[in-house]
């Protein structure tokens, strides 16, 4: 799935003046760094297994959130 540049540029503009979506993203990319760390462990625990599985959930979330943001700002622009 590739990103258009203007679908790029609307999130950049939505980070920089939408606080809900700024935080969304923050929380997103905080998940992230943590997922790639444990992914990175040769033998995780059951523990850290679980917590992988959990922040893969919210992740995916915190994603459909911001993209039902996008679809909001991108239907009333249109409607403009």
């Amino acid at each position: 799935m590739s990103i258009t540049a203007s679908e790029t540029d609307l999130k950049d503009y939505l980070t920089a003046n939408d606080e809900h979506f700024r935080q969304l993203a923050s929380e997103h990319h905080q998940h992230e760094v943590r997922l790639k760390e444990l992914m990175g462990l040769t033998h995780p625990n059951e523990e850290e297994q679980i917590e992988e599985a959990i922040l893969k959930k919210k992740k995916l979330q915190l994603k459909d959130q911001m993209e039902m943001i996008v679809s909001k700002y991108k239907a009333s622009a249109t409607s403009h």
